[in-house]
């Protein structure tokens, strides 16, 4: 069992039940990402950390969204309690998997985008 896993199976069922259908979603679009505990929170790291998520004991958060996403997905997160990147929800109201979709394919396209200008800085250093 991984620390993920532990982490999950730690949980109440319907929190731990809702975050693995979350993780599900994630590692559905995130092919090849890993999977970790980064701030005490299970972390998928593609080229970078890409979304964390947690459970507390009122509510449950995904945490990556950048601000500017959250501002982009404002209609389709009304009812949802955001601030800087992070969404809160709860097991009566989990996130749309089609939202969770988009949100994690943007990430991925920004730590590209971020690995590649970090590599492309790397090469012209080494000129």
């Amino acid at each position: 069992m991984n620390e993920v896993e532990k982490y999950l199976k730690a949980l109440p069922d319907d929190q731990r039940e809702t975050l693995e259908k979350l993780r599900q979603t994630i590692l559905s679009v995130a092919k090849g990402a890993e999977e970790k505990i980064s701030y005490g929170m299970p972390t998928v790291y593609y080229k970078g950390n890409l979304v964390h998520y947690a459970a507390f004991k009122e509510h449950m958060s995904l945490f990556g969204a950048s601000a500017f996403m959250t501002k982009e997905l404002k209609d389709e997160l009304e009812g949802y309690k955001t601030s800087k990147g992070t969404i809160q929800f709860t097991v009566e109201k989990p996130l749309p998997v089609t939202l969770v979709k988009r949100i994690v394919k943007a990430r991925m396209i920004e730590n590209e985008a971020r690995a590649e200008a970090k590599a492309a800085k790397k090469v012209k250093k080494t000129r």
